[in-house]
């Protein structure tokens, strides 16, 4: 539904910057704003707009002094409606911000209420529940509810991508790209109702079939257009919850100095002892740092009794590790170079890494191979690193060989300046960098459609969870609309396919039979999807619907012998 408009009788609110600081700014919105400025400032004429001017600051209903000042250099600036963020009067206090003057301005502000005003007339000033502000600029239609949530990404972006990805989402870009569609189906919902109430007229420019063939085809690209959107969606969510990377590995794999190198600190303890760290640690990439092995491993000295429970410990880091494995975006499974008497350096790979590596796979996860601890092998072993990455292939079907990364967190940790890239951890970093690049890379329609640029999809990375919830609901409106209004074999046929059967007779008798009415409540329902996306709609629906319909019922009843002609109507 359209928000209702706020009547004149709202309260006015008022709102201070919260915490400790040289400067603190009292926020005022209503009608009353010009009131409360007299009031405080014993000055009969009001700012000018959207100017700043330094004033001082007297308690009202006294006569100013020196014994009544509240501030002797606030900075008032004043922001006449319409054009403000709440679509109301504004008056910003810039005042200093001890906690006594804070105090003492907040207090003095409801005593404006009867300042030059009416007995009766006296306006309401409290102070504004959170979010109010932007509750009053929605109902005030200065903002909607996709530039709100956009606005609530912005305050909660920590880094870069997610700056500029709620800072494109702060314009009115993807709604007016969702009246848009809305628009378009409120125009398709009306043709179908002009074409249930006039049908019998037989004045169509067109047949009945072709006229819902036209029609079709329009809610197929529109259809298009909303499923590359709801799969950006996810693409834009990886950017503002971050993409969660896992670590797999054996115990001792190296886990703890990559994540190391990774973050620029020592995040977690580095020890040449197996299963050092036990648990998951999180800083900003899961990972498992118990490491996986097949079978619990004794502790030298420890009774039997206390091996046992370490092996349980260590199942349930396994357990957990898996799990998280297979909750993250991105698994980079560490594997190891180590010393074997009889062949030199040897790959080590654990079957508990196998199977957890192999699950992420098959749930076409993205993962990348580590392959640690590379300065045990023998300078120029390129056929013995050759034969490594073809044992990796194997045991990882459908894993590429530009997936595996060779690296050496110990000659990483070495500042030699002839080596740019010690332990070739900037190589890893770069592939991670493009993966998640590809991760999230916009989708675009495979349409050949010109009309549509690169910044168009980039926008659709702004579609919030609720939006693409709503559109997903829309989705499944428009696909109920084309199973009953096309026969089954064109269904699912692209935009450019025309109605092609054996028996195009057949075909168009099938069209024929559609149940027009429940077509178009289909229609009215995937409007009514977009239209909870922005807060709008509803309440001027029926009247776009109605113009529709008149349109089509003029265009109708225009046909008329040449001879006869009416103001209005064209032959």
């Amino acid at each position: 539904m359209s928000p209702p408009k706020l009547g004149a009788n709202e309260p006015q609110i008022c709102r201070r910057t919260p915490g400790r600081a040289a400067i603190a700014i009292v926020r005022i919105s209503g009608p009353a704003c010009p009131q409360i400025y007299k009031g405080l400032s014993f000055d009969s004429s009001l700012p000018k707009p959207r100017y700043a001017s330094l004033r001082t600051l007297y308690e009202p209903g006294k006569p100013p002094s020196t014994n009544t000042v509240l501030d002797s250099g606030a900075l008032v600036l004043y922001f006449p409606a319409p054009k403000t963020v709440t679509g109301e009067d504004v008056l910003e206090l810039h005042i200093h911000g001890s906690p006594a003057v804070i105090k003492a301005v907040l207090n003095a502000i409801p005593k404006c209420a009867g300042n030059g005003s009416e007995a009766g007339s006296q306006p309401s000033i409290r102070y504004a529940e959170p979010g109010e502000f932007t509750r009053r600029a929605f109902l005030n239609n200065r903002l909607d509810l996709p530039q709100i949530e956009a606005l609530g990404n912005t305050l909660a972006a920590d880094t870069e991508q997610q700056r500029r990805l709620a800072v494109r989402g702060t314009s009115d870009t993807l709604s007016a790209r969702y009246e848009d569609w809305r628009q378009q189906l409120l125009y398709a919902r009306g043709e179908l109702e002009a074409l249930i109430d006039f049908s019998e007229d037989q004045h169509f420019d067109e047949s009945v079939d072709d006229f819902m063939l036209s029609i079709t085809k329009q809610v197929r690209k529109l259809l298009n257009q909303i499923n590359v959107h709801i799969e950006n969606a996810s693409k834009g969510e990886l950017l503002r919850s971050g993409i969660k990377v896992a670590l797999l590995g054996a115990p001792n794999a190296g886990k703890s100095s990559l994540l190391n190198r990774i973050v620029g600190r020592e995040a977690a303890i580095v020890s040449s002892e197996e299963g050092t760290t036990r648990d998951i640690v999180d800083v900003g990439v899961d990972l498992d740092m118990a490491g996986l092995r097949s079978t619990p491993s004794k502790v030298i000295g420890e009774t039997d009794n206390t091996s046992v429970i370490i092996g349980e410990v260590e199942r349930e880091g396994i357990r957990r590790a898996k799990a998280r494995a297979l909750e993250s975006d991105l698994v980079i499974a560490v594997l190891s170079l180590e010393q074997c008497p009889q062949r030199g350096s040897s790959l080590k790979i654990e079957s508990e890494v196998v199977d957890a590596v192999r699950d992420c796979l098959r749930l076409n996860k993205r993962v990348i191979i580590a392959v640690n601890k590379t300065d045990k092998l023998p300078v120029n072993a390129d056929r013995e690193y050759s034969r490594m990455v073809e044992q990796i292939c194997s045991t990882f079907q459908g894993l590429g060989r530009s997936h595996i990364y060779p690296i050496s967190c110990k000659q990483a940790q070495g500042k030699t300046l002839d080596v740019p890239d010690p332990g070739n951890i900037q190589i890893l970093l770069r592939g991670l960098i493009d993966a998640f690049e590809e991760m999230a890379m916009p989708a675009q329609s495979e349409e050949a459609d010109a009309q549509y640029d690169f910044s168009y999809y980039q926008d659709s990375l702004g579609v919030t969870h609720r939006q693409s919830s709503n559109l997903q609901i829309c989705a499944n409106h428009l696909k109920d609309f084309l199973s009953q209004t096309m026969p089954a074999q064109n269904a699912n046929a692209d935009d450019n396919t025309t109605l092609q059967t054996p028996d195009d007779a057949l075909a168009k008798d099938k069209m024929l039979d559609v149940d027009i009415v429940v077509a178009a409540e289909q229609l009215r329902f995937a409007a009514d999807s977009i239209a909870k996306i922005t807060g709008r709609g509803e309440g001027g629906d029926v009247e776009s619907v109605l113009g529709v319909v008149f349109e089509k019922s003029v265009s109708l009843h225009c046909v008329l012998p040449s001879n006869v002609s009416l103001p209005g109507c064209h032959n």
